[in-house]
Order: structure tokens, then C-alpha cells, then sequence
């Protein structure tokens, strides 16, 4: 039985998630998010994954929900979807380390706001994407609403999730929706590039600061400060905060245990 989502472990501790419907346009089927939910939820709890990218298997991304599967659902069994479509984004979001979505091609509806939920997104220069959700009578149900907004403001998003407008890369890198564009054959390189510095850094201070930029976003200054200064806290008896005192004072890259 071929997995719904393929996972590969590359060296520096990358853990590279590939959406594998392709001929699906990777559409989120309910048994792919079962199985996506059951992998996050492994990685939760590893303490040797650095970094996380997320893509998607042959041209797509991923092209949201799968339709085709939704037409025969009754009114409770699109609720149950959906609020498994919900509860899969919040455990990309929540992972404790950083999350990259390599956007290999299209992402749109569910698939947009699945990279959405990632920390940092790249994509290619052949990528589509956007929250088409007003056209076909629904709105983004999967944190859309809410997170594109905190990403590329409040009117811009309007814009965007009001028309159902699909963008192309160059347009999605001007609005900050994308990090980075490269060819769709780098793709893959530049994000393995990019997962593999960040794993270079204290995997403690990874999570650490993670943790306080998610919560400080939600709160107002005074109370992100308060956020920031109590996960400082939690990395100062840490042996790598030793370490990169010991490193620097030497002169050499430190070596990071996570511990």
C-alpha cells in the first residue's frame, strides 16, 4: 500500500514530508489527513528533527480538499473533514521546530493555507495559488481568513479571498506571501539548503523562539515580551547555551546537542 504521505530523513536532521496523491493533485483526502495527523504527531515527539519541509509529489503542491470525495459526504461528514482539515493545519503550525513548504506547483484552497500554516514558504517559478474558496460557495475553513491576513495584511487578504483571485509566484514574492522563488528543478535544493542552516543552530533555541514568536504574534507587546522571557528562560541551563559560549570563545562552530 503506497503512503499518502512519504517521508524521507536526510542528513542534518531534515525531515522532508512529500504529499503523495499526484494523481490527485494531491487533494486532501480524508485518509491522507488521517495519515498526515498520525505523522505530525510522531514528529511532535521527536527530539531529533531539526527542521521539517513540506511538498507536494509531480506538478502540485497540493489542490486543497478533494472534491470529488466531498460531493458524497452528507452535511456531518463535511463537518468531521473539515475539522480534520483544521486540526491538521494546527499541528503544522504548532510542531515545535520550523516548518518550510516547498510550493512545487499549484496550491490553492486547503493547499495554500496548508503552506500558510508553515513557518517559511518557498516556491517555484511555475507555482499557483490562492484561497478559491467564495467561488465555489464556502469560505477558507482551515485558518485562511486568519492567517494570510497576519501575513500579507488585512486588506490585501480581503482582496484576495473575496475575488477567489489565483496568483502566480512573482505576485505571491511581492506581497510577501513567499519567502523565495526559484526554478521549479531548485526547488528542492534551495529548501534542503535552507532547512540545513537552520539545523546548524541550538535545536533548543529553534524551538524556543518558535514558541515565542507564534504566541507574541497573538498577544499585544507588553505580553509578547513576557512570552520571549520566559522561553530565554527555559534555554539558559541549557548545555548548548555553554557550548556556543565555549565556541565563540574558541573560534569555531559549535557543536549542538539539543540538550
Amino acid at each position: 500500500m503506497t503512503n499518502l504521505i512519504e517521508i524521507t530523513n536526510t542528513k542534518k536532521d531534515v525531515t522532508v514530508l512529500t504529499l503523495n496523491r499526484p494523481n490527485s493533485a494531491n487533494a486532501l483526502s480524508f485518509k491522507l489527513l488521517e495519515e498526515f495527523n498520525n505523522v505530525l504527531d510522531s514528529l511532535k515527539s521527536n527530539r531529533t528533527v531539526r527542521c521539517v519541509v513540506i511538498t507536494g509529489a509531480g506538478i502540485n503542491f497540493c489542490a486543497g480538499a478533494d472534491l470529488k470525495e466531498r460531493i458524497g459526504m452528507d452535511e456531518d461528514q463535511v463537518r468531521r473533514t473539515v475539522e480534520l482539515i483544521r486540526c491538521t493545519m494546527d499541528a503544522i503550525q504548532n510542531l515545535p521546530v520550523p516548518v518550510i513548504a516547498a510550493i512545487n506547483g499549484a496550491a490553492f484552497g486547503g493547499g495554500l493555507e496548508l503552506a500558510l500554516a508553515c513557518d517559511i514558504r518557498l516556491a517555484s517559478t511555475t507555482a499557483k495559488m490562492g484561497l478559491t474558496e467564495t467561488s465555489l460557495g464556502i469560505i477558507p475553513g482551515a485558518g485562511g481568513t486568519q492567517r494570510l491576513p497576519r501575513i500579507v495584511g488585512v486588506s490585501i487578504a480581503k482582496e484576495l479571498i473575496f475575488t477567489a483571485r489565483r496568483i502566480d509566484a512573482e505576485e505571491a514574492l511581492k506581497l510577501g506571501l513567499v519567502n523565495k522563488i526559484t526554478e521549479a528543478d531548485q526547488l528542492m535544493n534551495i529548501a534542503y539548503e535552507l532547512a540545513c542552516e537552520i539545523s546548524l543552530n541550538a535545536p533548543l533555541s529553534l524551538r524556543a523562539a518558535k514558541k515565542a514568536i507564534n504566541e507574541g504574534m497573538d498577544s499585544d507587546l507588553a505580553r509578547g515580551l513576557e512570552v520571549e522571557r520566559n522561553c530565554y528562560d527555559t534555554i539558559i541551563e541549557s548545555k548548548d547555551r555553554l557550548e556556543g559560549l565555549q565556541a565563540f570563545k574558541e573560534k569555531r562552530r559549535p557543536v549542538f546537542t539539543g540538550k
